[in-house]
């Protein structure tokens, strides 16, 4: 039974087992990409990138084969991909971590592992997701206000009706100073209320701009 996990690369390397590697890794990376995409707003080009690099991956590792020289010239090239990419999300690297170590095992011929471990990651992955966080109670509230109103009790009333806790995040002018904008980090006492709460703001702030976001996965970029 431990066989099936011990290397396809024992003897001569031939088309079949590279063909072999190359199946397995894309597998892995649809794997992967399928478990993102389950519960989170995933772009289509993200998706194809993690079906894609495995096979990347594969093909380089193959291609350096115990060859230092290659391995340093590899290296620095893909190097340089940092400098043309911007920061993402702990979730994303964490998924294309994921496919690479996929697409590693594959190369070095280990079949079983590389789909076991995939296997592993992607069900891990989709249950933490489905696991409530203490972070997901709250939402970010964005608040334009007038150079007149004094923001720092301006709210205080309606925070304490409608809120159960809130945090002033960031604070910065606009429109040449007349304008204020503020950020806050809040957890509602009840998610219903939220258009209540949206309307009795906009009797504070001269009916000006008012965001209410659920979306906080900002926080996570690295």
């Amino acid at each position: 039974m431990s066989s099936i996990f011990n290397t396809i690369l024992t003897g001569d390397f031939s088309v079949g087992l590279y063909l072999i590697c190359l199946f397995t890794a894309g597998l892995c990376g649809a794997i992967a990409a399928l478990a993102l995409s389950r519960e989170n707003a995933v772009s289509r080009s993200f998706l194809i990138s993690l079906v894609v690099l495995p096979i990347i991956v594969t093909t380089v590792i193959l291609m350096v084969n115990g060859n230092v020289g290659t391995g340093i010239a590899v290296a620095g090239a893909f190097s340089l991909v940092r400098f043309r990419s911007a920061a993402g999300k702990a979730r994303d690297i964490s998924a294309i971590f994921l496919v690479m170590t996929a697409g590693l095992a594959c190369a070095a011929g280990y079949i079983a592992i590389a789909l076991l471990f995939t296997v592993i990651a992607s069900c891990v992955m989709l249950l933490l997701s489905r696991i409530p966080m203490s972070c997901d109670r709250f939402v970010a509230l964005h608040i334009t206000v007038p150079e007149s109103v004094h923001f720092t009790d301006a709210f205080d009333d309606l925070f304490e009706h409608y809120t159960k806790s809130r945090k002033l995040i960031k604070a910065k002018t606009s429109n040449m100073g007349s304008l204020y904008k503020l950020d806050y980090r809040i957890e509602m006492k009840d998610p219903s209320s939220a258009q209540e709460f949206m309307d009795a703001l906009r009797c504070r702030n001269g009916n000006l701009e008012i965001a209410l976001l659920n979306d906080t996965e900002g926080e996570d970029e690295l």
